[in-house]
């Protein structure tokens, strides 16, 4: 007789019993997570939870006191910015830009970068590509730093707060964006505490409190299970 083994996907991103200290205050303990790929993912916690100092890891910005982190079975390096697109939660793009030169910027550093389409998410928008960054709305450089990164053909997507500092409409516009334009391929890992508003999107969720992860797993799994939203979980859990 055959027995066939379940397939089990390869992780896009993993953490093999991660801890982080900065001196004697630990920022992570023991964390592990199994992510495959074609998932969106909230990193869910208040601030001071971790959830910087785990972004920070992935992107190779900080290393591991213990423990292992693997994007795409490579650790951090060099090769794993290739595959991996990260916005982070402040604006990181010299005002004086005009828009048209943040994508010939974008286009020069990442192979992988989609210029039709930052030129088709940016005509939809009616933003101007002569305008320099510092003229346009929070809101409106908000998503041309979302169009930059989701431009990307990347395998992982690292967006830090990508709604926390714009108005309702805006972030339903970002959210759409974040649906649109990822492939089966790929993931989002999106850390925010706005819950309510991302929920919808979501497939698999992380809490984070005090540098561990309390709850983990798939969003429709833990609805059913509980009885209750993910914002309301989120809610009990940090007294919110």
């Amino acid at each position: 007789m055959i027995i066939l083994k379940e397939f089990k996907p390869m992780s896009l991103l993993a953490f093999e019993n991660v801890s982080k200290s900065y001196g004697a205050t630990p920022a992570l303990e023991n964390v592990s997570l199994d992510i495959p790929a074609g998932k969106i993912v909230g990193l869910l916690g208040p601030n001071g939870s971790g959830k910087t100092t785990l972004i920070k890891l992935i992107n190779g910005l900080l290393q591991p006191d213990q423990g292992r982190v693997l994007i795409n079975d490579m650790d951090p390096s060099p090769a794993t910015k290739a595959v991996v697109a990260y916005l982070p939660d402040t604006t990181y793009l010299n005002e004086q830009m005009k828009v048209k030169e943040a994508l010939t910027y974008f286009k020069t550093f990442y192979k992988d970068f989609n210029l039709e389409r930052a030129h088709h998410l940016l005509a939809d928008l009616g933003i101007d590509e002569n305008s320099r960054l510092k003229k346009l709305s929070k809101g409106n450089k908000e998503k041309v730093q979302l169009i930059l990164v989701m431009s990307r053909d990347a395998r992982l997507y690292v967006l830090d707060e990508p709604i926390g500092g714009v108005d309702p409409a805006a972030r339903a516009y970002i959210l759409n964006t974040i649906i649109n334009n990822y492939s089966p391929t790929s993931t989002v890992l999106i850390s925010t505490h706005l819950i309510s508003d991302i929920e919808p999107i979501l497939d698999e969720i992380v809490f984070l409190k005090d540098g561990k992860v309390v709850r983990q797993g798939n969003v429709d799994d833990i609805r059913y299970e509980s009885g209750e939203s993910i914002d309301q979980l989120f809610r009990q859990e940090f007294k919110a």
